[in-house]
């Protein structure tokens, strides 16, 4: 049913875009695979190209991005972040240092089937310095899981400490190694250590000492184990007020989240902000984009 309304809707020479957003935004992504399957099957094309043809603009990436199972999705954000004018850094911090080693590993196989191309090549040949050194790091997937050891964490604080003081390229390779390999459970312990022995929060002892985009992955590794949906509440709150609507990193988290965290992260948003994201995005976007984006946002109508 869904596959031949979507089938009427783009055809014509008017599309019927609200119907649409509807069944799109409405269907979770394992239902909008079986209705692409569908689609197929009773119109022999892709829907994704279809889309693609009828579409135009953000309306067009927030239809097309729905449509993409969730590691296929982060791997064509990796893959446009870096071959497209320039590397869009902040989209390979955003995706690396908040996945899981299963979602990695996914992302990995994903980016390798849909471009013939290896990630960590590729990271490697866009990137530099040890900001990509982290992101490699971050791209092997090797966290540990569920382990802590009390007596480590206190010599863990210890490096960091003298890797905040001392700055060499041998103590920031040690500082990355912590972040990107520790455990969860263990960087918790970590951090409260460090703060025992410096009398400083973690992130405010990054902030002082680096810069740049090294600086910016390393506090968002942080602030990930911390509590993600914080940390894409801020992100979003930047890229709608700070970077006069960044569409490429709103769409991206809206559509990555909408399955995961993105109640909590709306929960997030409106606590430390005073105005809820529905009130931000209908005040930025406009049309059909807009309505989308409301419709992945969801929520109660006192948010609007």
């Amino acid at each position: 049913m869904d596959a031949q309304m979507l089938g009427g809707a783009v055809q014509g020479i008017d599309c019927n875009k609200d119907l649409l957003i509807d069944i799109l935004t409405q269907r979770c992504n394992a239902q909008r695979l079986m209705i692409a399957e569908a689609y197929r099957s009773m119109y022999g094309r892709d829907l994704i190209t279809v889309l693609k043809e009828t579409l135009s603009h953000h309306f067009k990436e927030v239809m097309v991005g729905l449509m993409y199972p969730p590691a296929f999705f982060d791997a064509h954000e990796l893959w446009h972040a870096m071959k497209g004018a320039g590397t869009e850094e902040n989209c390979l911090i955003d995706i690396l240092a908040s996945r899981s080693n299963e979602e990695i590993f996914r992302i990995k196989e994903a980016y390798l089937m849909q471009y013939d191309s290896d990630l960590l090549q590729d990271i490697y040949s866009e990137t530099s310095g040890h900001f990509r050194d982290t992101l490699m790091n971050l791209a092997q997937g090797t966290r540990q899981e569920g382990y802590a050891d009390p007596a480590m964490a206190a010599q863990d604080a210890m490096v960091l400490w003298e890797a905040c003081q001392q700055k060499t390229g041998e103590h920031k390779n040690m500082l990355q190694m912590i972040l990107c390999n520790k455990s969860y459970q263990q960087l918790w312990m970590v951090f409260q250590e460090f703060q025992n022995l410096s009398g400083q929060d973690i992130v405010d002892a990054i902030t002082e000492c680096y810069d740049g985009y090294f600086q910016e992955l390393l506090i968002a590794i942080v602030l990930c184990m911390r509590d993600k949906a914080s940390y894409f509440s801020y992100r979003l709150y930047n890229a709608i007020h700070e970077l006069g609507f960044h569409n490429k990193t709103v769409i991206r988290i809206l559509i990555a989240r909408s399955e995961i965290d993105l109640t909590n992260i709306r929960q997030r948003y409106k606590e430390r902000y005073g105005k809820s994201l529905l009130h931000d995005i209908k005040h930025f976007a406009s049309g059909h984009y807009e309505s989308a984006l409301l419709a992945i946002t969801a929520g109660d109508t006192e948010d609007y």
